[in-house]
């Protein structure tokens, strides 16, 4: 005696490869195993398609996605902090300011001593205050690391594997900060 795949019944099994007592349950077995197949068939194609998405992604598509939770890093770790140049607390909305923007070295992109917590005000209609920005800069880095961003002006292409490492990264440090926070 064998135990029917579909009805759990007991029955007289005829041959070695017979599973199920009856038409009845072969058809909702073979139905069964139709729908597993397809089901595991439509995982797999939304596998590639996130894979040949990501493939067709320009540099510019991934640097933008990268920078995303790097900014939310940024606002996370200075959280408590007041806007880097203003040295005010705002209830507006905070913004993660470069030091040295982006189009004058893109090198220091996701450089975290070069990004901190700004206040839209001072990012957007002040061009990100740069002098108040320095001097509070030097006190809370220290003038080495201020000169270093100054001088450090290098061509820098970032990878696609670099760019997508870059927002796992930061992506989970501000997961992280997150769950501490709360």
């Amino acid at each position: 005696m064998k135990k029917c795949r579909v009805c759990k019944k007991q029955f007289n099994q005829f041959n070695s490869l017979q599973s199920v007592c009856s038409p009845t349950c072969a058809h909702k077995h073979g139905q069964f195993k139709v729908a597993k197949e397809r089901a595991e068939h439509a995982r797999v194609e939304r596998k590639l398609m996130r894979v040949r998405r990501q493939l067709i992604k320009t540099p510019s598509d991934l640097k933008r996605e990268a920078q995303v939770p790097f900014n939310k890093y940024i606002r996370l770790r200075d959280h408590l902090e007041p806007c880097i140049s203003c040295q005010r607390h705002h209830s507006g909305q905070y913004h993660a300011g470069h030091y040295i923007s982006v189009g004058a070295s893109g090198s220091l992109r996701f450089n975290e001593d070069n990004c901190h917590k700004q206040c839209s005000a001072c990012n957007n209609h002040l061009s990100g205050n740069i002098v108040h920005y320095r001097v509070n800069l030097i006190g809370k880095i220290g003038i080495r690391k201020v000169e270093k961003l100054e001088h450090d002006h290098e061509i820098k292409r970032y990878t696609r594997e670099e760019l997508i490492e870059i927002k796992r990264k930061y992506s989970k440090k501000a997961r992280d900060l997150e769950k501490e926070l709360n």
